[in-house]
């Protein structure tokens, strides 16, 4: 095959993206996105810069306009978390294939859309949980398949991080480079505010997924591959909103537990301060009826029952085999390391945890149903109501 042309989102993460994927060999970023004009002009110079031909990608302002250019053969989708599922969706629809951020849904139902969606329209759908394609976490859980540690029951996951308030927003006209109507596309709108942009929507429940979505997804990605687990029975949140007197919608601080028959899951996080000396200084700990391995960044620890440590490994730990493992299999030459089915299920896991917060108790789960039981308060949060007329639909 030569050379792929992509699209990608012009942003923060999206003009990542777009850098790691113009260094790949045979790789074509043809445009970039983004509705606020400012991004655009910054990742069309920082890719430019890239590129061997000097020439920067077009700039675009609405990603729909890309999905009618029939040479462009995958859409990179990273954008705010309510976007994930529609536009995924819609670019499968236009016979792309897909690199989709995480978390990959705002909410259960338009996770469960998007697998469909890949399914039906034959798409490769690959999940920003990058952590799949690490080579020393590709090998750590061979070794927990394996049985290095014995039966795997229990996987702990810790996030802390320094966040400042968000203060109180001021109703004010959106900065004449936005789109503001396009940037809230399916979700119901709201008149713009000084402290929406362009990181904090991720506290806001119109757009965002807490935490729990925005790091979360990584650690228990992690935790719920190692532990070989897909659904759970129990979810359990545990925290709440406890810093800061400010608009944040979110929690800043929690526990929260999967219950899987005979095996938990369980991440505890902070996000208005840093991790203390004292506290755990890894991700994901595994603990097994033999021994405890321990996960940090892109390196492994296996530890036998009196913390003596018996093994170890490490390895690259960049976007970039993960962006390729995409690529590749496109080309026919691999399969997917976080197909979406696989990122479905941890997205689903922090909609869970998500629910059980806003309801304010345990929520129970059929596997086997894929559905909330005995509470229909909770059930409704399944979905969410979208502005008329931006349905995502299969």
């Amino acid at each position: 095959m030569g050379t792929s042309r992509y699209a990608t989102g012009g942003d923060g993460r999206g003009s990542h993206l777009a850098k790691t994927l113009a260094k790949l060999p045979n790789v074509e970023v043809a445009y970039v996105c983004d509705v606020d004009q400012r991004h655009i002009a910054y990742a069309r110079e920082e890719v430019g810069k890239i590129v061997k031909s000097g020439t920067p990608p077009k700039g675009v302002g609405d990603f729909r306009r890309i999905l009618d250019d029939k040479d462009v053969d995958a859409l990179v989708v990273a954008t705010p978390d309510h976007w994930h599922a529609p536009a995924a969706i819609l670019g499968c629809a236009a016979g792309k294939h897909v690199y989709v951020e995480k978390p990959c849904c705002h909410n259960a139902h338009e996770g469960e859309m998007l697998v469909a969606a890949a399914k039906k329209l034959d798409r490769h759908v690959q999940h920003g949980t990058q952590r799949r394609t690490w080579p020393a976490m590709r090998e750590a859980v061979e070794r927990l398949r394996a049985g290095d540690i014995g039966r795997v029951i229990h996987a702990r996951c810790f996030y802390y991080s320094n966040r400042a308030t968000i203060g109180t927003g001021k109703l004010m006209p959106a900065p004449a480079e936005l789109d503001w109507p396009l940037w809230q596309g399916p979700a119901p709108r709201r008149e713009f505010k000084d402290n929406y942009l362009h990181y904090t929507w991720h506290w806001f429940w119109n757009w965002g997924t807490g935490e729990l979505g925005n790091n979360g997804v990584h650690f228990i990605d992690q935790a719920r591959w190692g532990l070989g687990v897909e659904y759970p029975t129990r979810i359990a949140f545990t925290g709440g909103k406890f810093r800061y007197q400010d608009d944040q919608e979110t929690p800043d601080m929690g526990d929260v537990s999967f219950e899987f028959g005979d095996k938990l899951l369980t991440w505890e996080y902070r996000s208005w301060s840093a991790k203390a000396p004292m506290e755990p200084d890894y991700d994901v700990l595994f603990a097994g009826e033999k021994g405890f391995m321990a996960l940090r960044g892109g390196s492994y620890s296996i530890h036998d029952l009196k913390g003596k440590k018996i093994a170890d490994g490490t390895g690259e730990s960049s976007d970039s085999n993960h962006l390729n493992n995409f690529i590749q299999t496109i080309r026919g030459d691999a399969k997917l390391h976080a197909p979406i089915d696989e990122g479905y299920k941890s997205a689903l896991l922090c909609n869970l945890g998500n629910v059980s917060y806003r309801v304010g108790r345990v929520v129970n789960f059929d596997p086997n149903a894929r559905r909330i039981t005995g509470d229909n308060e909770a059930a409704a949060l399944w979905q969410r109501q979208y502005e008329p007329g931006w349905e995502p639909k299969v």
